[in-house]
């Protein structure tokens, strides 16, 4: 039975990186945890991703790497952090006036600080790594969670295929047989408390969506991507482009982008309307490739031949983007969502998977700061009554500022495909960063700084920048009207003051 000898039997639905992470968290605790995964053993590079992309390169920024070091799993972060490529800016590329190519380089932060590509498949296999070797964790994959009930604490799972009782990088091929493929064997697990991490289409939400009260909506954007791939230069296998930062063709309503990985070529995505798309599908290798050089200049053939350009575009699938909030984030002391299955994102702001690992670490300060593991018998209120606090007060934090990110990521879609270009997005950057680098006691920072370099709660984040935006437009409006004293004075000088006396003898009468 659960909740036995002091110990909480956590059941996490989901065994992806945020999944993962929540499970180190409660582990790391003393709970009994046990993490059920709809696929394969995901460091099985057969493992079909759910995006049905080969590779996804993921930009990890402070918030997730602050959610790591607090998971105090000794060796995790440096094994991550090792693995991955420091961006330190965007690179803008285009085309001049003189039909040259031009690279354009823009730094993230004016004090050095930037973002880290890494490889999703690695960061998810590092962390099962670490669950594996701990005593109190089990892992369930091909396990479909097909319902629960959360007042009685109980769920069920169809186990989908025979389950792997070796390392994924050590298979045995233990295969289904045909009575797993035509009668799935369902499973009853109880449980204390269970943390849905399984992602935009979550089933853990749907279940608690029938005992909670659950305000909920969703959005598809008018974008669909589709990822590219750019080899090592084929003379030296060397990176074709600089590694050290984020690529960006901006197109106005579409772009392209080119993220670093660690062999040294580059995970690509395609961004823009499905009319776009449409559009290009039929067009000759001529017309295709003409088109794609019009919009993202320098990328064919100089980057990727019109051959594989083409074969990509039609291989890869042409996958939409949606957009998830909802709210509450649980029921009672059972269950709680966290990561996509609370608040899918865009990708615009890089923020899906940190917010996510965020998620994980605003959680358990919230179980911590209501006593969860706190066994001590002079406590007023139960563990189950500690929970539920815990959870109302973690829903109320953290809806606010998913709901946050969320509408930052949709409109830095706009800053990213044209804005980047932009003399006013420029000149605002500058300010911001001349008043941080001079003026530090002011607390100014970049919206960008805010969001990846500090641990500032989201919705602080857009509060603050709103603040600023007024400021500027303030002195931006007081140096209009110094502007305009200073030419009326020359002016005044120049004619003398006839035209003062004139207008003062029109007012007074």
């Amino acid at each position: 039975m659960p909740d036995v000898n002091g110990k909480q039997k956590v059941l996490v639905v989901g065994a992806g990186p945020v999944g993962a992470l929540s499970a180190l968290y409660a582990a790391g605790r003393g709970d009994d945890v046990a993490v059920y995964e709809l696929r394969d053993d995901l460091r099985d590079a057969s493992t079909t991703p759910l995006n049905f992309t080969k590779s996804i390169n993921l930009a990890l920024s402070e918030r997730g790497i602050n959610s790591m070091r607090h998971a105090k799993c000794e060796g995790l972060l440096d094994a991550v952090l090792k693995e991955s490529i420091p961006m330190h800016g965007r690179m803008i590329h285009g085309r001049g006036q003189d039909g040259e190519l031009y690279e354009e380089p823009q730094l993230y932060d004016a004090q050095g600080r930037y973002i880290r590509a890494v490889d999703r498949a690695m960061l998810n296999k590092r962390l099962l790594d670490y669950l594996e070797q701990m005593p109190n964790v089990t892992l369930h994959f091909n396990h479909k969670l097909t319902g629960a009930d959360f007042k009685k604490n109980v769920a069920w799972f169809e186990q989908r295929t025979l389950a792997k009782t070796d390392h994924a990088q050590n298979p045995t091929g233990n295969a289904p047989t045909k009575l797993d493929q035509d009668r799935p064997k369902e499973i009853t697990v109880d449980f204390d408390f269970m943390i849905g991490a399984d992602g935009a289409h979550s089933a853990a939400r749907f279940h608690m969506m029938k005992f909670a009260r659950l305000a909920y909506q969703q959005e598809y954007i008018d974008t669909l991507w589709c990822e590219f791939h750019i080899n090592p230069r084929s003379s030296d296998l060397s990176f074709a482009i600089s590694p050290d930062h984020l690529h960006i063709w901006p197109g106005g309503s579409f772009m392209f982008i080119a993220i670093p990985s660690m062999d040294k070529s580059f995970t690509c995505t395609l961004f823009a309307p499905e009319s776009y798309f449409t559009a290009l599908a039929p067009l000759s290798a001529k017309d295709f490739v003409s088109s794609f050089s019009k919009n993202f200049p320098g990328v064919c053939p100089e980057l990727i031949s019109p051959e594989d350009l083409r074969q990509q575009f039609t291989e890869n699938p042409h996958l939409p983007l949606l957009s998830i909030k909802c709210t509450p984030y649980h029921y009672r002391s059972s269950v709680v969502i966290i990561g996509d299955a609370a608040h899918a994102m865009v990708p615009f702001y890089g923020q899906g998977m940190n917010a996510g690992l965020e998620d994980v670490r605003v959680l358990f300060e919230f179980l911590d700061g209501h006593d969860l593991y706190n066994e001590s018998p002079k406590l007023a209120t139960s563990r189950k009554e500690r929970r539920a606090g815990a959870l109302n007060a973690y829903t109320s934090q953290r809806t606010p500022d998913a709901a946050a990110i969320n509408d930052l990521a949709l409109r830095n879609y706009q800053e990213m495909s044209a804005g980047v270009k932009s003399p006013l997005y420029r000149m605002r950057k500058w300010l911001e960063e001349s008043v941080s680098l001079y003026l530090p006691s002011l607390g100014w920072s970049t919206q960008y700084s805010r969001v990846s370099f500090e641990n500032q709660r989201y919705s602080e984040v857009e509060k603050a920048v709103a603040r600023q935006g007024k400021m500027i437009v303030a002195v931006l409006g007081l140096g209009f009207v110094g502007l305009t004293g200073v030419t009326a004075l020359a002016l005044l000088r120049r004619s003398g003051l006839r035209p003062l006396r004139a207008l003062l003898d029109h007012l007074q009468n």
